[in-house]
């Protein structure tokens, strides 16, 4: 069977800010530049590997447990085969100083001088990481860090320690031995028509400017999700001022499913992901299988007007979240990561009914399937297939959540401390540990490609 080629893709970054002062004015002049930074990174292959356990650290936008379920659904449909496991560590309100998991004091860390400040934060990073993330011996971790680092009011006392901070959970994680990939936060949307304007997304684009000076410093990948989600809170602003990308039921700095489908294609595409599920070429006019690439094609039948064939992929296309089908018009989402194309030259018709497994699941032209045509988003039973790995994968995810922030994590007040209360406990995690372990089993199961059978019915004009 065909195999798919490994592309090499720029990752779009961004460079150290030429600023050292925290002065303001030097402060917003870095945000304005940070547009136009050059890219510096190369990936020579998909971030994530075969074997990959990853892990993604954040704040409430991560919590959310959206563009992170996206990543993964990526990844678990087109390397079908791969041993992958994903656990969201998403913690709302969280800092690169961890706050909400070291219990730092930020009035004395932001009032503190370099060398205890940069105590504090590698104290908060050793016990963060050491009790939310090192347990799980994860190979790969996501930093999506710098929200709530970033609130305009207070970004000239704040950047110090953010950096600082960022800065040392990437030094514990790769002494560790895990690589390490970098995110900037993505811009919000204002609640005015300029959102290039707004003074949080300033102080975002600081952060972001820092953050590639980090991964500089530290021989890390940094993906920028500020500057392209900027651009296209622009575009959509100017298109419909009283319109938001997070309309389907998100808020300014928390997308839906929308925004996250952004964010995600946002960060696929740094990560070096590829565009092709599979592709197959048939010529009706010579009844042939002209090329194939990432499937098999067998058992072609060309009839006096319509064709069939038995298709084999060796991947499945990315599954699209129901309520995200308005992220596909605001950026090339399926065309830079969801290419299941089918292409028939020499058909006689006018328009063609394509239909999977008995039923009809798209309408085309002969100039559009000469063309090649993209089934990623309505393939029948295929599309059924990962839509319902996807909301598995949400079922997981939410089931992981509970684990850790209710289970292992709950507090008992000094009196409950006894053995068979903490019995109870360990007793609840192994319980929950086999369900997901068991929810796991079943999406490898569910991505395994399945062979399906194709037609073309020629519709009479």
């Amino acid at each position: 069977m065909t195999r798919r080629k490994t592309v090499s893709v720029r990752m779009s970054t961004v460079t150290p800010s030429a600023a050292r002062s925290l002065a303001h004015e030097a402060l917003c002049a870095a945000c304005l530049v940070v547009l136009g930074l050059p890219n510096q990174l190369i990936a020579a292959d998909f971030t994530i590997h075969d074997g990959d356990r990853v892990a993604f650290l954040g704040d409430s936008i991560t919590e959310q447990r959206l563009y992170t379920t996206f990543i993964e659904a990526y990844a678990l449909t087109r390397h079908p085969r791969w041993k992958l496991t994903f656990r969201n560590l998403g913690w709302s309100g969280d800092t690169a100083w961890l706050r909400n998991r070291s219990g730092i004091d930020e009035k004395a860390l932001f009032a503190a001088d370099g060398a205890t400040q940069q105590k504090m934060v590698e104290e908060a990073a050793e016990h963060g990481l050491g009790r939310d993330v090192l347990p799980l011996a994860p190979t790969l971790v996501t930093i999506d860090l710098g929200m709530n680092d970033s609130y305009a009011a207070r970004i000239e006392e704040a950047y110090p320690a953010f950096m600082r901070a960022e800065t040392a959970l990437v030094e514990v994680l790769k002494r560790h031995g895990m690589r390490v990939t970098l995110l900037t936060p993505q811009a919000i949307e204002g609640n005015g028509p300029a959102p290039a304007l707004d003074g949080a997304n300033k102080a975002l684009g600081i952060v972001a400017s820092g953050i590639g000076e980090i991964a500089g410093k530290t021989g890390v990948p940094v993906i920028d999700q500020y500057t392209p989600y900027l651009s296209l809170c622009v575009a959509a602003h100017a298109a419909q001022p009283n319109r938001f990308i997070y309309s389907d039921g998100g808020d300014r700095i928390h997308p839906g499913p929308t925004g996250q489908t952004v964010m995600a294609w946002i960060i696929l595409k740094g990560m070096g992901a590829t565009s092709l599920v599979s592709r197959a070429s048939i010529d009706r006019s010579t009844k042939t299988v002209v090329s194939v690439e990432g499937c098999l094609i067998d058992h072609l039948q060309v009839g006096e007007s319509a064709l069939s064939f038995d298709r084999l992929d060796d991947a499945l296309p990315m599954p699209i979240h129901p309520d995200a089908a308005p992220a596909l018009a605001l950026a090339p989402i399926l065309a830079d990561l969801n290419r299941y194309e089918l292409q028939v030259t020499g058909l006689a018709s006018l328009r063609y009914d394509i239909v999977i497994d008995g039923r009809s699941v798209s309408t085309a032209t002969a100039e559009q399937l000469a063309q090649g045509w993209n089934l990623a988003t309505s393939a029948g039973a295929i599309t059924d297939q990962v839509q319902s790995l996807l909301k598995m994968v949400v079922q997981k995810n939410n089931l992981f959540f509970n684990r850790w922030r209710n289970v292992q994590l709950y507090a008992f007040p000094n009196w409950a401390q006894v053995p068979t209360v903490l019995t109870v406990r360990s007793d609840e995690l192994a319980r929950l540990d086999r369900s997901i372990e068991q929810l796991e089993a079943q999406i490898d199961a569910l991505r395994i490609p399945q062979v399906h059978h194709v037609e073309l019915r020629p519709i009479s004009p």
